[in-house]
């Protein structure tokens, strides 16, 4: 079967073509130019040099969040306006899952950050495990500090991926944790990740994806302050 997959929740955009988990094409973007701008244009490219039309599509996975908001509801308004055009089935993962199945297994905890602002990073810990990364806590959005302790108790040396990798390399090591920074693309978000985090997950009907952003957003935390103070 052959699935498209898009990511755009941070600053990179891709998107992918994989058959039965085989990457056929990637097209990477990191210029900083809006999604709404560039995702579909890239995507039309893409199949067409693929000679692939987007009828022979059988699921369209997506990076669901977290994440950046406008980049993730970017992402997944377009797999649903997409998946729905051509009545197939979706499949939204998480952007840190995804960012876990690009990682290479060099014995250490794959760690997933991304820069979420006010002081935090989101993430997630997997492991290596029989061939495949093993989630070790759920996605969520957390200090600096409270990623050092938590790695502090997991007593072991981890590898960092995502935006947020360099602010927490400086951190974690200024505790004295053992962390490396992955490098090359492995360290951005990719649809070819998507695609693998995807690839033994269920699908769903285009209506019923929704995005996870772990947290409001500026606008609905603006509106909850209004409220407090009326």
């Amino acid at each position: 079967m052959l699935t498209l997959a898009l990511e755009s929740s941070a600053k990179p955009a891709s998107v992918a073509v994989c058959s039965d988990g085989d990457l056929l094409a990637q097209y990477f973007q990191n210029s900083g130019l809006t999604h709404s701008r560039t995702l579909l244009a890239m995507t039309e490219s893409m199949l067409k040099n693929l000679d692939i039309a987007a009828t022979d599509l059988g699921a369209i996975a997506v990076a669901r969040g977290p994440g950046s908001f406008t980049g993730v509801r970017i992402g997944v308004s377009a797999a649903k306006g997409l998946a729905w055009g051509l009545g197939i089935p979706v499949c939204g993962v998480s952007t840190l899952e995804a960012m876990a199945h690009q990682a290479p297994n060099i014995g250490a905890l794959v760690c997933p950050v991304m820069d979420a602002r006010r002081g935090q990073v989101y993430n997630a810990m997997f492991e290596w495990r029989d061939g495949i990364p093993v989630r070790l806590c759920e996605d969520r959005a957390v200090s600096l500090e409270e990623l050092a302790a938590d790695l502090k108790d997991r007593a072991s040396p981890c590898l960092l991926l995502g935006d947020g990798a360099m602010i927490s390399y400086e951190h974690l090591s200024s505790e004295g944790l053992t962390c490396g920074i992955a490098t090359g693309l492995v360290r951005f978000q990719t649809a070819f990740g998507v695609a693998l985090a995807a690839r033994d997950a269920e699908t769903i009907p285009a209506i019923e994806l929704e995005p996870s952003y772990l947290r409001p957003s500026q606008a609905e935390r603006n509106k909850a302050k209004r409220g407090e103070e009326s």
